[in-house]
């Protein structure tokens, strides 16, 4: 599979490894070989999701590992960040719509249920993901981004607002995307994420709508906060594995800490000598989290 479609907007995919569809051409795919004769095992998906700025190929040093292992690996650009799907207005970016791509791209898939991984704002969204839809899911792995009431706690009680405060900055019409347009690469490089990541971020900030639409995720925060976007507050039930970076600037360590209550299942944390970018930087860890959460799995 090279894209799929939802309500008009047109998303590109990454899929690689046994069982895949159409692989991405643009995408190298180190280790996957013939898999015709895949066991049922072999078949279980990986969908990887992103955060702000990235885009599907924060993913690409994780991979590898993934398809040894023989899984299918899918990871795909989000709302805001593919070209053809970035549609105006801050409501297309609540939390039900983020979710919804998920899901739809699981269906597309033919597959009854993932191991959802999820950095960043991708994290965010594998979170309200697994609140909604447990029944889709394997396993749950997040990485920084810590459940999103223990954030709300961490706000009222530790440092997280002082760690927050771009949240309120980004919400400023206009002003965000002129800065960011000329900052953004140092501002990315200064925090620990490697040159070529950077370059090719900060290109894809600078496309045509893509700066408003990858901030219209941090414009939309006040409207998850009622009606269908409130998040389902229920603790998650799946699996779930959570990755945190000691030294990350933006994320505290009383939030990440405090995740582990909002988890009725299985749950293990893993604090990195790290900072914020654990894609990019720290694949080995991610991948082998993602397959011992799988190892550890009721079989």
């Amino acid at each position: 599979m090279q894209e799929f479609t939802r309500d008009g907007l047109v998303f590109d995919v990454s899929d690689t490894g046994p069982d895949r569809g159409d692989a991405d051409p643009g995408d190298t795919d180190p280790g996957d070989t013939d898999t015709s004769d895949a066991s049922p095992a072999a078949r279980e998906v990986v969908l990887l999701l992103h955060g702000w700025p990235q885009d599907r190929h924060a993913w690409s040093r994780v991979t590898p590992p993934l398809l040894e292992a023989g899984l299918r690996v899918v990871a795909f650009d989000q709302r805001g960040y593919s070209p053809r799907a970035r549609p105006a207005g801050r409501r297309a970016y609540r939390m039900q719509e983020l979710v919804a791509d998920v899901l739809a791209l699981i269906d597309e898939l033919g597959t009854a249920r993932v191991h959802l991984v999820g950095h960043d704002w991708g994290g965010s969204v594998a979170w309200a993901f697994a609140e909604r839809h447990p029944e889709r899911l394997r396993s749950l792995t997040v990485l920084s981004t810590p459940h999103h009431d223990a954030i709300a706690w961490a706000l009222r009680h530790a440092d997280q607002a002082r760690r927050s405060w771009y949240l309120a900055a980004f919400q400023l019409p206009a002003v965000p995307e002129v800065v960011l347009r000329r900052r953004l690469a140092t501002v990315l490089r200064r925090s620990g994420l490697p040159e070529p990541d950077v370059q090719r971020y900060a290109a894809r900030f600078r496309e045509p709508g893509a700066a408003s639409a990858s901030l219209a995720w941090y414009r939309a925060i006040p409207l998850r906060r009622k009606g269908s976007d409130k998040p389902a507050a229920r603790r998650i039930s799946t699996p779930t594995a959570y990755l945190w970076g000691r030294d990350d600037p933006a994320l505290g360590r009383a939030a990440a800490e405090r995740t582990r209550d909002h988890v009725a299942a299985d749950y293990t944390f893993t604090e990195l000598d790290a900072g914020h970018w654990l894609p990019e930087t720290h694949p080995d860890e991610v991948a082998a989290a993602i397959l011992e959460r799988r190892r550890t799995l009721p079989q």
